[in-house]
């Protein structure tokens, strides 16, 4: 009960109201390897057409935690400076389900003989629902709270990104959804609880350090702005053994550490598994941590006969 109380009181702020936090957009150790998820000036940036599936199980054991999975594709047209791609995503949090479809547009420039530029306009849907009557706390069972649903509410949204990369390095700045839609508006003992889509800014880069010719290092970032709640960024420091086998660390801000594996089975398929856990939250000490898998398959367009190798980003 008492568990179900404070997911409850949890995900009543993370909804909105005069004094509540903004929630954050769901959180990927494999931001890496989900980019398009956060940017949609990443379509068509690997040389082939890229199909990324990625699935999270936050909080294992804690009752009502996120769960969440993602799939993206993105390929180049035959025109070298356009490229496309469609996210899709799959959001679970207590009584809250969050689906969203977004296709993505990308203008790629030549910056130089080995840089590109590219910008970025997403657009689409999310449809929320939210079965908050379904939670029932202590002493508290005729909570007006509790009592009004939300079903498939559907919102439209876009974005914008830009995206710099070359072989060894990359950067870019994004804000995948612009529009802050409201889901509902609640009134409760005088005050108003508004649930809505908060605007989230991000920060990713990353580069590859050559330390030998079986051996590099990889670094990389994401930074995470929203309002009413921390600046919040994900530090990632990986070694690539042998340009096939992956494996490193992560930190991120006042949340979370752990450790990532990956490896690359051929030239074309790569799989990922993370584990992190929550040391900032008190409900670490009620959960297992957080598992994550990633699978990403590039299709080589029948005119290539080969793809550069390796691709690191």
């Amino acid at each position: 009960m008492k568990t179900f109380k404070t997911i409850g009181i949890v995900l009543i702020s993370a909804l909105g109201g005069i004094t509540a936090n903004a929630q954050q957009a769901p959180m990927y150790t494999h931001y890496m390897y989900n980019t398009l998820s956060v940017n949609p000036a990443y379509a068509g940036s690997r040389e082939a057409l890229t199909v990324t599936a990625l699935h999270r199980s936050q909080w294992v054991d804690f009752k009502g935690a996120p769960v969440t999975q993602t799939l993206t594709l993105h390929a180049p047209l035959r025109n070298e400076h356009i490229g496309v791609g469609l996210s899709l995503s799959n959001d679970k949090i207590g009584p809250n389900h969050n689906i969203s479809a977004f296709a993505n547009f990308a203008y790629i420039m030549k910056v130089s003989a080995k840089s590109k530029l590219a910008l970025g306009l997403s657009a689409g849907a999310n449809i929320f629902q939210s079965n908050v009557n379904s939670i029932q706390l202590e002493g508290q069972e005729t909570d007006p709270v509790f009592q009004t649903n939300i079903n498939n509410h559907v919102t439209p949204n876009f974005g914008l990104g830009a995206y710099y990369y070359r072989e060894r390095f990359y950067a870019g700045i994004s804000a995948p959804n612009l529009l802050q839609n409201n889901y509902s508006v609640i009134k409760v003992d005088g005050n108003t609880l508004i649930g809505k889509e908060q605007r989230h800014f991000f920060l990713i880069a990353g580069t590859v350090i050559p330390i030998s010719s079986d051996l590099a290092f990889k670094p990389t970032t994401l930074v995470k702005v929203t309002s009413g709640a921390p600046v919040q960024a994900d530090l990632t420091a990986s070694f690539v053994i042998m340009k096939k086998l992956l494996i490193g660390a992560m930190y991120r801000s006042g949340d979370a550490f752990g450790g990532l594996v990956g490896v690359d089975i051929t030239e074309q398929f790569h799989v990922g598994y993370s584990y992190d856990w929550s040391y900032g939250l008190k409900t670490a000490k009620y959960n297992q941590g957080s598992h994550e898998i990633v699978l990403r398959y590039d299709f080589i367009y029948p005119s290539k006969k080969q793809i550069h190798s390796p691709r690191y980003f």
